[in-house]
């Protein structure tokens, strides 16, 4: 039995975060990954999705820029940088930067056996540390479909599935409208397939502002993408060498595959806490404000079920350890950037005008349309589009809450993300002077329609 100063469990984007900071901090550390060091995010999820989807949006991107032509699409060339940039699937060479690390790295099913000091399992290995870090993150959703499960594993696909395809499908059902079925719904579409998009809920990403579904919905009707709203499928079927699907209002689709994007829970039930003493709830390991589940025990990323998002992870994997070295700090959620990586992207920060209400502030909101207000999306598109939304608290004079629709979203939706999490106030904001011509120059824009 060794005795370390720390043990992570999952080597995802948290997990690595913390190995990175303890381990440069001269601490002993140990690693345990079941799968792939690096994660979800590296293999299966942020980073091949946003490789698949930036050659169709370059290609629209260049038939929409004046003096070009729609490129094509080379789908073995563009498989082929996947493959490399998800390293095809193999850690050997994280693996051996951690042990160069003077880190012990396990790969294996971790299992808490003991506390005080905190005992963990792998394999027939048993370790002893000062501290855990839990980062296992989540797992996709399999909702409760009527035959789902006597389908052939080739015809129903996670996101991991999708996002390692090796041949297009003709047609697609993505069950889900939310940021991975947005997205793997317009790859699929824009690579060729039939898809069909069934959403539970009355709007597309329904966490976010109306709006947005609104012109996102537009989007999809532009790309051919069929979208059922406040629909469920009923059941599930195999016919010949595709799928029968039948929603609940009737409908019947023949699709090749379909593609889950309903959803992702904690995977934390395999650890074994419950033996030692620990609670845990389905909707995540209960944290603090520190990343804290128990003096010792530290939770971070999906694993906690607060905001399930790679740059939270990171963040609270920055949190956790700068606490285990001694650094007292507090995590604050306040402005967490929510990007949907479609084209045109979809963004938001902060509240939407519903839940700024539901708050009770005294709630103004105001939007800007792009091409009707700036230059830069001329300079940009021969046919723009895009919008910006701000919600902003009248008493105080701060923006809570902000959305953007239109290109690098992802990008300029950071301005709203640092005012609102500095609370720098409208007038400040109002007197900023951004470069021209930018798509940032639409704050000014929206800022002075607030009736404040």
């Amino acid at each position: 039995m060794e005795h370390l100063d720390a043990i992570i469990i999952g080597m995802g984007p948290g997990g690595e975060t913390v190995a990175s900071r303890l381990l440069e901090a001269g601490r002993r550390v140990a690693v345990i990954e079941r799968e792939l060091v690096g994660g979800e995010c590296a293999y299966y999820a942020c980073v091949p999705t946003k490789v698949l989807l930036r050659p169709p949006e370059a290609r629209e991107e260049a038939a929409g820029a004046a003096g070009l032509s729609r490129p094509d699409l080379d789908w073995p060339r563009l498989r082929e940088y996947r493959d490399q940039m998800i390293r095809h699937l193999d850690d050997t060479k994280q693996v051996q930067g951690y042990e160069d690390q003077g880190a012990l790295v396990f790969k294996g099913e971790a299992r808490f056996v003991g506390r005080d000091p905190w005992r963990v399992a792998v394999g027939d290995t048993e370790l002893t540390a000062e501290h855990v870090v839990v980062a296992t993150g989540s797992e996709a959703v399999r909702p409760p479909i009527d035959g789902l499960d006597s389908l052939d594993a080739s015809r129903v696909w996670t996101n991991r599935e999708a996002t390692t395809l090796t041949e297009i499908p003709r047609s697609a059902l993505v069950i889900g409208g939310s940021a991975v079925g947005v997205e793997l719904g317009q790859f699929l579409s824009r690579m060729g397939a039939a898809v069909t998009i069934v959403q539970r809920g009355p709007r597309l990403v329904d966490r976010e502002e109306p709006r947005l579904c609104e012109l996102i919905s537009d989007q999809f009707a532009r790309d051919g993408v069929s979208v059922h709203l406040g629909t469920q499928v009923a059941s599930v079927a195999r016919d010949g060498d595709g799928v029968l699907a039948t929603l609940d209002n009737g409908d019947r689709l023949h699709v090749e595959v379909v593609v889950l994007a309903s959803g992702r829970r904690p995977r934390t039930d395999a650890l074994g806490l419950g033996a030692v003493g620990v609670e845990t709830e389905r909707a995540g390991l209960p944290v603090d404000g520190r990343c804290r589940v128990e003096p010792g025990l530290w939770a971070i990323g999906d694993a906690t079920g607060v905001s399930m998002f790679t740059h939270v992870a990171k963040y609270q994997g920055r949190v956790a350890a700068d606490n285990i070295l001694g650094a007292g700090r507090t995590a604050d959620y306040t402005a967490v950037p929510r990007v949907i990586f479609s084209q045109p992207e979809i963004a938001g920060v902060g509240l939407t005008s519903r839940q700024a209400a539901e708050q009770g502030i005294d709630t103004v909101t105001a939007e800007a349309d792009l091409p009707g207000s700036l230059a830069r999306p001329w300079t940009y598109a021969t046919d723009p589009r895009g919008t910006l939304g701000l919600v902003a608290d009248r008493g105080r004079g701060v923006l809570v809450g902000a959305w953007a629709f239109g290109p690098l979203a992802s990008e300029w939706i950071h301005t709203a993300a640092l005012a609102i999490r500095a609370e720098l106030p409208v007038a400040t904001l109002l007197d900023s002077i951004p470069q021209f011509p930018t798509f940032n120059e639409a704050y000014l824009i929206a800022l002075e329609k607030l009736d404040m």
